[in-house]
């Protein structure tokens, strides 16, 4: 199926491109500008449909690869009350590393400001799962933090959301909090 999709959108692009050569072969002379702006209205259009069907092929792509029925998707969120600087993230699901991630500064800075990540979608199978997870940075003080939690959580028919909450020390709170 993606190949017939791929397939499409490259006899798209030929075609733009054969029109486009088609154009070039009539001389300046015979061309005026309402034909220029005719030929230019199309080459836009073709431009649309190419985006057009490129966008469903992605879409179409993601519900092959990750069917509703077997996909997990992780959010990952920073409580905004705490300026700790978050470093990297590691994920183990079933004792087998998921995903993991160093941030930038711009990235942290997003997080901060109520910024939502999906650091991790896959696929799984229904039933009883573990999810691991490791954070490391510097506290406001400048001291190493590291932290580690563990989740436990039944996956049924259907998508499965979980959202990550990670605290800095001193919060109050638990530094890693999962949420269905």
């Amino acid at each position: 199926m993606g190949r017939f999709l791929r397939a499409t959108a490259a006899g798209l692009v030929i075609g733009m491109w054969m029109a486009a050569s088609a154009a070039e072969e009539i001389t300046a002379k015979e061309i005026t500008g309402e034909q220029i702006k005719a030929i230019d209205r199309q080459v836009q259009d073709i431009k649309n449909d190419v985006l057009g069907i490129s966008t469903g092929i992605t879409l179409l792509e993601e519900k092959l690869i990750y069917p509703a029925n077997t996909q997990l998707s992780i959010f990952l969120a920073v409580a905004q009350v705490d300026k700790f600087r978050l470093d990297a993230v590691n994920i183990k699901m079933d004792g087998k590393a998921a995903a993991s991630h160093i941030y930038t500064s711009h990235e942290l800075e997003a997080l901060q400001h109520g910024g939502v990540q999906r650091i991790y979608i896959g696929n799984i199978r229904t039933g009883e799962h573990e999810l691991e997870v490791a954070l490391t940075g510097k506290s406001t003080s400048n001291d190493d933090y590291q932290q580690k939690a563990g989740y436990k959580f039944t996956k049924d028919a259907g998508a499965k959301l979980i959202k990550i909450s990670l605290a800095g020390p001193g919060s109050g709170n638990q530094a890693i909090v999962f949420r269905d």
